[in-house]
């Protein structure tokens, strides 16, 4: 591609920037952050303008209601936005903390020190708001950053950051610290996903065909933000009012996201008494329901379709759920460790011992026990954003926040030691 000379160099910008940012001082950071907070408030109606022409392209290309409401920005969005970055700069600063202090019988005292990633490139989809998040998260945690947006948001994020970048630069944050890669050519993704030694680690948000594509051709560490199929099990000793409620926000709240309720599992003891008012509550809110035979029998046939070994796999990010009976705990355990994603999943019950065997042996990066799956979220967690949910096992699970963006390095004084 004819650009390719230029995304090279914006990689080697970054690389460059990366080595000054981390000794920048917490409080020149945090006053950053807040300044970047107060500019995206005073240019909410440059930014929504930005917006509603994204929004006009996706509603003309005739995308998912889902896919526009990730989409949409609006007053409550930006200021949420604003609120984000104010969090982040009120966070403790994970960079130069000190993890542990060994003192050996030789003399040497090895620190091990919290150091910034380095290089993080970001590619995402749909949400404008992750130009933000990740701006600030990468900020605070002393990382450059590249962003790559996808085409449908492009407006809305090249307005974001270029809000958030002007306010960076009249501030002295180093030169290319944060960089955007504007074109929409698929090709300039591969160009960085092969800049193995410049960029330091790759994190997809977005479906679940991106994230494998940049899984598979990046030759740079991914943390992967992968589907999210999660579950509420309604176990035979849980409230059913408690049940209800929670079943309800989680698959209702906001149905488009990944921590959102995908399957309902509900104890064979119970369904009787709670599937049918349950259900008439999710219907009457347009919600179409997939069922196991026996909740369809439950349930009436009329009102619930067929679930297929498929529907228990499938992240809908819809008005769709699929709803299943077990007869045991165990059951439900295996379901879940089966077809979940290890991303976020719940029990409702009153009984400690069920509760404490779920918690440990369902192996997803965030268990809830009477909660909803919709808290799974940085800024609900107390991290101000995040920059993913990551679904691995190595480095970072669940969201991804400054701690996550941190590694370490060990920093050893001695006065003249050799070894023998």
């Amino acid at each position: 591609m004819k650009d390719a000379k230029s995304v090279r160099k914006i990689a080697e910008g970054a690389k460059a920037a990366s080595r000054l940012l981390g000794s920048l001082k917490t409080s020149h950071k945090n006053a950053i952050l807040r300044e970047m907070a107060k500019a995206l408030i005073e240019s909410k109606s440059y930014i929504m303008k930005a917006n509603k022409k994204d929004l006009k392209k996706a509603r003309d290309r005739k995308l998912k209601s889902a896919f526009i409401d990730r989409l949409e920005l609006t007053d409550k969005r930006i200021q949420g936005m604003a609120d984000s970055i104010n969090e982040v700069a009120k966070l403790e600063d994970p960079v130069g903390t000190i993890d542990k202090l060994i003192k050996r019988p030789n003399g040497l005292r090895i620190r091990k020190t919290r150091v910034p990633i380095g290089v993080v490139f970001v590619i995402y989809e749909s949400r404008p708001n992750v130009t933000a998040d990740c701006i600030a998260l990468c900020l605070k945690s002393g990382n450059s950053l590249i962003l790559r947006g996808g085409s449908v948001a492009i407006n809305s994020n090249i307005a974001i950051f270029d809000v958030l970048r002007k306010v960076a630069s009249k501030m002295g944050l180093p030169k290319n610290s944060l960089n955007m890669i504007k074109t929409t050519d698929r090709k300039a993704v591969n160009i960085m996903l092969g800049l193995e030694g410049t960029i330091d680690v790759v994190i997809p948000r977005g479906g679940e065909s991106l994230i494998k594509e940049v899984s598979r051709k990046s030759r740079i560490p991914v943390i992967k933000h992968y589907k999210g199929v999660c579950h509420v099990y309604v176990d035979e000793y849980a409230d059913l009012n408690m049940a209800e409620s929670i079943s309800f926000n989680a698959k209702l709240q906001r149905p488009g996201v990944c921590n959102a309720m995908e399957t309902l599992l509900v104890h064979s003891e119970v369904a009787p008494r709670f599937l049918p008012s349950m259900a008439k509550k999710f219907i009457e809110a347009g919600v179409e329901l997939r069922g196991c035979p026996l909740t369809r029998r439950i349930l009436k046939r009329a009102t619930v379709k067929p679930a297929r070994e498929s529907d228990w796999r499938t992240e809908y990010l819809d008005l769709i759920l699929s709803i299943k009976v077990v007869n045991s705990l165990e059951e439900a355990i295996g379901h879940i460790n089966k077809y979940g994603t290890s991303h976020s999943d719940a029990i409702v019950t009153e009984n400690r011992e069920h509760a404490m065997k779920f918690l440990t042996e369902v192996d997803s990066s965030s268990i809830y026990l009477n909660a909803s799956t919709r808290f799974t979220d940085g800024y609900e967690f107390g991290k101000g954003a995040e920059i993913g949910i990551s679904t691995d096992k190595l480095h970072a699970r669940g969201p991804v926040g400054v701690e996550e963006l941190t590694t370490y390095k060990y920093v050893i004084f001695g006065n003249g030691q050799i070894r023998k």
